[in-house]
């Protein structure tokens, strides 16, 4: 996550409160959210169906968080049937906190 434009994406995807309480949540699935039915929490993610009842929202609000974060790469999409289950991308993460700490 070296270049500026991905940096900008990312820095605008954690710029929302909503989105920054969805990565906390995503760090450690398995305390935030129920058991699913198809996919692990860990390794396949969370079903978003799981993060739109938790934030309270509509689901297109909650996708347009979601696809915000995948777009800036900090998530990552990953479909099971007929769902789309959201995993944390933490290579994607440290490189941006390495990006960061070399520029502030």
């Amino acid at each position: 996550m070296e270049d500026e434009e991905s940096i900008t994406a990312a820095l605008k995807a954690l710029s929302s409160p909503v989105r920054l309480q969805i990565m906390e949540w995503l760090r450690d699935p398995r305390a935030h959210f129920p058991p699913q039915r198809d996919g692990d929490l860990v390794e396949d993610g969370v079903c978003v169906n799981f993060i739109t009842a938790k934030l309270g929202l509509s689901q297109p609000s909650a996708s347009v968080h979601m696809k915000m974060l995948a777009g800036a790469n900090l998530v990552r999409p990953k479909r099971i049937k007929q769902s789309v289950f959201y995993k944390r991308n933490e290579e994607a993460i440290r490189s941006l906190q390495e990006e960061l700490a070399k520029r502030v």
